[in-house]
């Protein structure tokens, strides 16, 4: 019997692989996102450059035992504290935040405002009973299509802004999230201030019994405010008249 074994076989010698970047790849991922599973992990080191295919680190993944699923607590990063700054351009820092109210029925939906942190514009207002990361995502996309693309987001905690969909967009599209500390809503003070306007000017002054009826007041709403409210810290000019006079200014400058 031995005579019918293949030669090489009996001097055939494992190869010895060395997987230390792939695991090192892994812990220092999983390490900043411990709730990212494989395929977002393996999608991360494709976009760092890595060439390695998804069997090589699947069999990494699996025997560093990172396919098993954890309980751990919800863990932020530390949040610093980043004072609002004195702006001189538009695009530079734009503020978003979620509101809640309930129709007729008593049925709850949310709005999602965000502005522009230079001239108070509110750039647009996002309404249904859901509004998740995705959707943030979108509105977003819309807002850039005809405004420009902002440096700087300013966003709280919530589950919609720490999603991993708008960090990995935001790190596509070269912006950074400012978010403010947990409890701190006073460092995201200029989109707190819009709220309470918009609270006791459209939503306290009206019950709405649909969807529809909610979109359409807040679609005549925007534009009084854009175009018609002053607002004091414009100097008392609306938000499109201080954007019309700063395009002006720098006109005359070039």
């Amino acid at each position: 019997m031995a005579l019918d074994v293949n030669r090489s076989t009996l001097y055939y010698k494992p190869k010895t692989r060395d997987d230390s970047e792939v695991i090192d790849a892994l812990n220092t991922l999983v390490e900043k996102h411990p709730r990212n599973g494989f395929r977002k992990l393996f999608l991360r080191i494709r976009n760092a450059g890595h060439e390695w295919n998804h069997k090589k680190v699947y069999r990494v993944y699996t025997s560093l035992g990172l396919n098993i699923r954890r309980r751990s607590k919800k863990r932020l990063p530390k949040r610093i504290k980043k004072p609002l700054m004195h702006l001189t351009e538009p695009n530079k820092i734009w503020s978003m935040d979620f509101m809640a109210d309930n129709l007729w029925n008593g049925k709850r939906y949310r709005l999602l405002n965000v502005i522009d942190e230079f001239n108070r514009e509110l750039l647009e207002t996002e309404v249904d009973t859901s509004l998740q990361s995705i959707r943030v995502i979108r509105v977003l996309e819309r807002i850039i299509d005809w405004r420009g693309r902002p440096e700087a987001i300013r966003v709280d905690n919530g589950p919609e802004f720490i999603s991993t969909q708008l960090e990995m967009w935001s790190e596509r599209n070269n912006i950074e999230l400012l978010f403010i500390r947990p409890g701190q809503p006073t460092e995201n003070a200029r989109v707190e201030r819009f709220n309470g306007s918009f609270r006791r000017e459209l939503l306290d002054c009206y019950v709405f019994s649909s969807l529809k009826e909610v979109r359409d007041h807040v679609e005549e709403w925007i534009y009084d405010y854009n175009h018609h409210r002053p607002h004091e810290a414009l100097n008392d000019l609306t938000p499109i008249q201080f954007l019309e006079r700063y395009n002006q200014a720098q006109e005359k400058s070039a």
